[in-house]
């Protein structure tokens, strides 16, 4: 270690003292100024070293060096005179330039610092990769995009053997051949898909001093570009889906004009595409105003709107609705559908399910609506039954639905694509109803047909017979019934030859059946093989918890019978609903709901309590119809039949429309009073 004196502590001595404190083979252990202010000074105070006034101070000192930077010859001379031989003396001319020649070496030193710092912060900022190896493989140069794309840090990676980190064997062999190889792909172990350059690095005498590689992340560019791909392919798929469907479609932009129709479109307007694209929303219609103008004028979708569009005024209904992208609106699209096309679907969907109605049963246990615990138990017992050959009785009041639980087990049950025959035994006069039954042979009465007919038994062979009204029948009847449950065959009219049969049993009845035992106008032996799997209907007036469900039901069906829309029902009307006691039961309460949408206007979507008409007094009301019918004209026939009519229309809702009742209060046979409701139209 040198120990060196500074005389001087001017700039001169101060720049001197700044760049002997960066060496560390040399030890500044003093510097003296007559100033007491001087720069130098206050510099050498601050790092630690001594300061003085007289340099003599200090000769005690085994000093190698002495720098004088004072400038004045006298003190030079003194210095000259007073230090040993060992002490090398500079003067101020020699530290003058020393001084120059280290401050340049500073510029310049931080010139180039300056520079590779630029260049640095140029190389970190662009987008690719850049990694520089020596001839022995190790990582010189690493920027920042290179550590993004590798994950590993540039601290981790200088030094580094390049296999460590890039794993790239294209880089040695680049470095053996030292030929450049341009845009090569590369998979990094992190997944990155790479475009890479590897380039060999010349020095000035022609030789390699190691290889550059420049990777270019292409992930990015892979995956834009499969997600363009995928976007041809849904714009084709789209397109292709577009043009096959069957519903016309016609597609605006957002200032109303046409950007795209399909063949059915063509076909069902008459108008080409020509004719339509490019042109305002308003040129294929012949009647109506443009739908796609005011979906994009409200920004919302209108449907059911019946239009006529193309020369041929086609009759149509149409559904548009807006195109918003991003939540700004974009154009509209409208589907049409042709109305003669779907009235001719439609009537041969009635067609079809008029066939179907005489084939097998109309209706499925999910038609049977009520959540009370009535009407859930009765459900339970039927879909048991359905699961099982046994002949099931269904006992309940006109109305309460028999018939519809006939209908679900026989669809539920495996006789299900097997014919369902309904029979109404009271309906069919006493007569004819053995022959309808059993059938009958060849000649076996008068005004047979030839070669006999078929029963109803042997027509619902394999399958189901509902016989309903079954409390109406003969006692003679009762006897030929009770041997097909026991025999499982069956006698035509005119016959004796048994013939066997299979038929599941669902019989009905509103008849109290222990008292028809009681008077002995039932067999008890028939009753007990009937009576195996009895079910309750309960009455609507026990289940008033199910109305809303009902009225529901109701309302949906009578709206495609009277091709209206009634959605709801008021609270007011609600509860008149249940308040009443309905003695007709589910088929009063349809009869009430119909009446009243026939009273609604059109346009009403929901039923109000003014349009509901449920008699509070209907025997003051069926008093006073029938007084000031007393001044009908006509003949004595006509005025007989009009005063027969009103008493047989009074006794029915006096009997709550129970028929059984209704023909005892007014002593006549069941079978006259169907005849007689269906002569005047009351049935």
């Amino acid at each position: 270690m040198h120990r060196i004196m500074i005389v001087g502590a001017g700039s001169g001595g101060t720049a001197i003292l700044k760049l002997l404190a960066h060496s560390t083979n040399l030890q500044t252990v003093a510097v003296v100024d007559i100033r007491e202010d001087a720069p130098g000074i206050a510099a050498a105070r601050k790092a630690g070293i001594e300061t003085g006034s007289n340099w003599r101070d200090f000769l005690h000192y085994p000093l190698d060096m002495v720098i004088d930077v004072t400038g004045e010859s006298v003190v030079f001379n003194d210095l000259l005179t007073s230090l040993s031989k060992k002490t090398i003396l500079i003067p101020g001319g020699i530290a003058e330039i020393i001084v120059q020649l280290l401050q340049e070496k500073e510029y310049y030193i931080q010139k180039l610092q300056n520079f590779s710092r630029r260049q640095q912060i140029i190389f970190n900022s662009i987008e690719e990769g850049m990694v520089s190896v020596n001839p022995e493989g190790m990582i010189t140069f690493f920027n920042q995009s290179a550590a993004r794309m590798t994950e590993v840090s540039i601290e981790d990676a200088i030094g580094k053997h390049f296999t460590t980190v890039i794993h790239d064997r294209g880089i040695e062999r680049v470095m053996e051949t030292g030929i450049a190889e341009t845009n090569q792909e590369f998979l990094l172990e992190t997944g990155k898909r790479l475009v890479t350059s590897r380039i060999p690095m010349i020095d000035e005498n022609s030789q390699q001093i190691g290889v550059l590689a420049i990777f270019k992340d292409i992930s990015e560019v892979v995956a834009l570009a499969e997600e363009i791909t995928d976007l041809k392919e849904i714009k084709t798929m789209l397109e292709a889906i577009i043009q096959s469907s069957d519903d016309a479609i016609s597609v605006v932009d957002e200032k109303g004009r046409g950007i795209v129709v399909n063949p059915a479109y063509t076909r069902i307007t008459g108008l080409s595409p020509d004719e339509i694209i490019g042109q305002p929303a308003t040129t294929d219609i012949s009647e109506g105003e443009s739908m796609h103008l005011k979906v994009i004028e409200t920004k919302k979708p209108i449907r059911g709107v019946n239009m006529r569009l193309g020369p041929h005024k086609r009759e149509v209904i149409v559904n548009v609705a807006p195109i918003i992208v991003e939540e700004k609106l974009k154009g509209s699209v409208g589907v049409i559908h042709d109305v003669t096309e779907m009235r001719r679907l439609a009537n041969e969907l009635n067609q079809a399910k008029t066939i179907i109605r005489t084939l097998e049963s109309k209706y499925v246990f999910d038609d049977i609506i009520g959540d009370s615990d009535e009407m859930k138990l009765a459900v339970e017992q039927a879909k048991l039954a359905a699961k099982t050959p046994v002949t099931v009785f269904l006992r309940g009041e006109s109305g309460t639905g028999k018939e519809l639980f006939a209908h679900a087990i026989h669809s539920e049950s495996n006789r299900h694509y097997e014919k369902f025959i309904r029979v109404n035994c009271a309906a069919i006069a006493e007569n004819l109803l053995e022959s309808e039954l059993f059938g009958y042979e060849d000649g076996a009465f008068t005004g047979a047909k030839k070669g006999g007919k078929r029963g109803l038994f042997e027509e619902a062979n394999k399958g189901s017979i509902f016989l309903d009204e079954i409390g109406e029948l003969s006692l003679s009847t009762q006897a030929k019934l009770l041997r097909v449950l026991q025999e499982k065959e069956i006698v035509r009219v005119g016959g004796s030859k048994p013939i066997p049969i299979d038929v599941r049993i669902i019989a009905a009845t509103n008849v109290n059946m222990e008292k028809a035992l009681h008077d002995h106008t039932f067999r008890e032996d028939l009753y007990y093989r009937l009576n195996r799997m009895p079910i309750y209907i309960p009455s609507l007036r026990k289940r008033l918890e199910d109305i809303p469900q009902l009225v529901e039901r109701l309302l949906s069906k009578l709206n495609r019978e009277y091709g209206r829309n009634v959605t709801s029902i008021t609270p007011t009307v609600l509860q008149r609903l249940k308040s009443y006691r309905w003695p007709g039961n589910v088929r009063e309460l349809e009869n009430v709901i119909g009446r009243a949408m026939i009273y609604m206007p059109i346009n009403e979507t929901e039923l109000h309590e003014r349009y509901l008409h449920i008699s509070t007094n209907q025997k003051d009301m069926d008093v006073k119809r029938l007084t000031n019918d007393l001044n009908v004209e006509g003949t004595l026939e006509e005025r007989i039949n009009h005063f027969e009519k009103q008493i047989i229309y009074h006794a029915l809702e006096s009997c709550q429309h129970n028929k059984t009742k209704t023909a005892k209060m007014l002593n006549i046979s069941l079978r006259s009073l169907y005849y007689k409701l269906e002569k005047y139209e009351l049935a």
